[in-house]
């Protein structure tokens, strides 16, 4: 069991990195110049991913079967206000206020939707894999809201700068918002598959489009200028305080089971890799996002399955 663990997410991180691996070379041979990442980003955060959460939600969920629907969107929120909280405590010791704000953002986001599909397509058996699959996209809900809108606004952020409430209206908080009414009037029913295939064929181009935009990063980044301290911090944060919370958790108020797992890989997961077309598409300097995805999807080829075997070795134990 602990091989298998190791397996299948070293497997399922290697395609993430092997898409990073892509647009970093992709700009390294001057196939995609400056302004072509930028396009991609704007693509990803305004059309590709808004038609993914569309079809997802409209495809996946249901107000009447869940009864218990509100938890998961609940779940989410205090999966990342407990990296929220992390996040600030350490970023005490990060120098510089632009660093600091996007230390915390990537302590507080995960990849919170590719792997963990991934991953418990590979671990559960069928009769639990499509109830786990709701609670995942019900998850998503809420943690999409969430990320579009503090998230951007954490990235986006300057001491001169008022709050404007208008900039948490970003392109896919707006469509998650639509989309959950949609289904509470019943007028999912009515949009027929022939709008629903095409426009989820585009959403499933998000993650490529999304790591090669990561991966163009880095190669405008030096990676011979890593902040050592900081990522150093963040991998101990991302990759062992996060889970390791989660595992006291669950085993202090007895969870079920697949809720239990369900927080166990949310807080184990490394950070969200769409915290990099966020920057690019408010053109900010990227000083630390793309090195900090990198580093910690390599953490996690290690990390993941070592908290999936301490969780799994619990619920034997019972």
């Amino acid at each position: 069991m602990p091989w298998e663990h190791f397996k299948i997410t070293g497997i399922a991180v290697a395609q993430i990195l092997l898409l990073a691996a892509l647009g970093y070379w992709l700009v390294r041979r001057r196939f995609l110049a400056s302004a072509g990442v930028e396009a991609i980003s704007s693509l990803v955060m305004d059309v590709t991913l808004p038609a993914l959460i569309f079809c997802q939600l409209i495809r996946d969920f249901s107000f009447r079967a869940f009864s218990d629907w509100w938890i998961f969107p609940l779940l989410s929120i205090l999966v990342t206000l407990i990296g929220l909280w992390v996040g600030f405590l350490l970023a005490f010791f990060i120098q510089g206020e632009q660093h600091k704000l996007q230390f915390i953002s990537l302590v507080a986001f995960q990849n919170s939707g590719y792997l963990p599909l991934a991953l418990v397509a590979a671990l559960l058996a069928p009769e639990s894999l499509s109830t786990m699959f709701i609670y995942i996209f019900l998850f998503l809900a809420g943690f999409n809201l969430v990320m579009f809108s503090v998230g951007v606004h954490i990235l986006n952020f300057h001491k001169e700068k008022k709050f404007a409430w208008l900039n948490l209206l970003s392109t896919p908080v707006v469509v998650t918002l639509v989309s959950l009414l949609v289904i509470f009037f019943g007028l999912h029913k009515f949009v027929p598959d022939a709008v629903i295939k095409p426009l989820f064929m585009l959403g499933e181009s998000t993650l490529p489009l999304a790591m090669l935009v990561v991966g163009a990063g880095l190669a405008q980044v030096s990676l011979k200028h890593i902040d050592k301290k900081a990522i150093s911090m963040l991998i101990l944060a991302k990759m062992f305080v996060l889970p390791a919370i989660g595992l006291a958790l669950v085993i202090i108020f007895k969870v079920p089971r697949l809720i239990g797992l369900l927080i166990i890989i949310q807080l184990a997961m490394p950070s969200a890799v769409t915290l990099s077309t966020i920057l690019r598409s408010y053109k900010k300097e990227d000083l630390l996002v793309s090195q900090g995805i990198l580093l910690t999807h390599l953490s996690g080829i290690i990390t993941i399955p070592l908290f999936l075997i301490l969780y799994f070795s619990r619920i034997m134990l019972k």
